[in-house]
């Protein structure tokens, strides 16, 4: 194939679409604004079953189970403590592959190891791109002007490529919460993903390794959980032993939480001409079901299968949003399922979430079980 396709961005969602490619015998550059891959980050990553089966496909979801701690096991929790319900993650999952949290950066590690470091340009990002015809004329961030046969925006929330397809920003402010908290410690005696929920906030630690646990921290009522520490410190004194240690000690440790907004993207179209966004570029949502790489690795498996599959690549864009937004939409009402019983006082949250938690979760997950040949 002569054509060459331009991946932007250097995140989960270009190094699985340049993995993808590349296994499909697809020609491609992928540029990224940062000089450098980033260091090595103690932030953890939750994949559900269906980001792991898609691991799979790129060859690498045995290693990502093996470097992380399998997800087993679910509870949900009011701040006293008091279980509210349960999910039985390993039997939800079977058949098709394991959930598992791993850190940010080895996943990272692990798609970018399949790649050829000649197609990578670190430092360049993308500036400008105007699909014409049969070519994608570009302007990178060294002055080269360049003509692709495709370019792929995986250029994440505030995507550069989403502005050559929508003319617009497309972000939205968060239903549940406009800013969140992330962060390591070491492991209090949390034996599987466990969630607490209050009335200020909600908790989440998973286990990560044998030591640590990976930790979230977010407002649940559409607050901002503000970028000053003491926010987490005064947060968690509400919650249980676990949850007050665990921040204790990520407060402590030389390596400060991150802070980050809540952003989502709905963006009236992901195509146009030769380009396509994936991922969050196209589809960023609240962190509810931890569908951010789910998705977006989605997206690369079946953007490069079009790729290798079509010899006009001038439909492959219109034909990859017709087959990923029904999945990615089931997903998103999920979300805002979940958001709004997040949203009610918290006697009548913990009254009816024993009820509907479990039938959100098979809501949300239940469709992602299909694997996407069925979907495509």
């Amino acid at each position: 194939m002569s054509e060459r396709v331009l991946v932007v961005g250097g995140g989960v969602a270009g190094f699985g679409a340049a993995r993808a490619l590349s296994l499909r015998g697809v020609p491609y550059t992928l540029v990224e604004r940062l000089e450098t891959p980033p260091p090595t980050s103690v932030l953890g990553i939750n994949l559900p079953g269906n980001a792991v089966r898609a691991l799979d496909a790129l060859g690498v979801g045995d290693e990502a189970v093996r470097s992380g701690r399998p997800i087993v096991r679910r509870e949900y929790r009011t701040s006293s403590g008091r279980l509210l319900f349960d999910v039985d993650e390993r039997d939800f999952w079977k058949g098709v592959a394991s959930s598992v949290c791993l850190r940010r950066s080895t996943l990272l590690d692990l798609l970018r190891a399949g790649t050829d470091p000649a197609t990578v340009r670190w430092g360049n990002p993308l500036v400008r791109a105007e699909s014409a015809g049969a070519t994608v004329r570009v302007r990178l961030g060294n002055g080269a002007a360049e003509a692709f046969g495709f370019v792929v925006g995986a250029d994440g929330v505030h995507s550069t490529t989403r502005g050559a397809v929508t003319g617009e920003a497309g972000l939205q402010p968060s239903r549940m919460s406009s800013a969140s908290w992330r962060f390591q410690a070491p492991n209090p005696g949390v034996a599987c993903w466990t969630a607490w929920t209050g009335r200020d906030g909600t908790f989440l630690l998973i286990p990560i390794d044998d030591k640590h646990v990976y930790g979230y921290a977010s407002t649940t009522r559409r607050g901002a959980a503000i970028d000053n520490p003491d926010w987490l410190a005064n947060t968690s004194r509400a919650f249980p032993a676990p949850v007050r240690d665990a921040v204790d000690a990520a407060l402590t440790h030389p390596g400060r939480p991150y802070h980050s907004p809540v952003e989502v993207v709905r963006a009236e179209r992901w195509s146009l001409g030769r380009i396509a966004l994936i991922g969050d570029a196209a589809h960023s949502m609240g962190p509810v079901w931890a569908q951010g790489a789910g998705l977006a690795l989605e997206d690369a498996l079946v953007l490069a299968g079009l790729l290798a599959e079509r010899s006009d690549w001038t439909v492959v864009g219109a034909e990859f949003e017709r087959l990923r937004r029904p999945r990615v939409e089931l997903v998103e009402a999920a979300t805002e399922r979940l958001s709004r019983l997040a949203g009610l006082p918290i006697w009548l949250r913990n009254l009816v979430g024993p009820v509907l938690g479990p039938r959100t979760y098979q809501e949300a997950y239940g469709p992602l079980r299909a694997p996407l040949s069925s979907t495509v």
